[in-house]
């Protein structure tokens, strides 16, 4: 479950960047909100399962409560999910 855990960060990481350097930069620059549907739909799913399956893994290998703010803080900032691996190795 960890190592899903681990692709699902990253995949997170990468639609928030896609999100906010494409998305943004389409909608606000060039005025066209498609890419900002395009990608935020992706991203809010894979939140989501980053979210839950952090949850999960917090029972599972009894993260502290600290562990598990620092996971939750990562998703939040962007390229703060790819740290996530390298976190959890420790």
């Amino acid at each position: 479950m960890i190592n899903i855990f681990k692709i699902v960060s990253f995949l997170e990481g990468i639609s928030y960047i896609l999100l906010l350097g494409l998305g943004m930069y389409y909608k606000y620059f060039l005025d066209d909100p498609t890419y900002v549907k395009m990608f935020g739909m992706p991203h809010g799913v894979l939140f989501i399962a980053y979210i839950i399956l952090a949850i999960l893994l917090k029972y599972k290998l009894k993260w502290s409560g600290e562990t598990f703010g620092i996971v939750c803080l990562l998703s939040l900032l962007p390229f703060g999910t790819f740290f996530v691996g390298k976190y959890l190795k420790n």
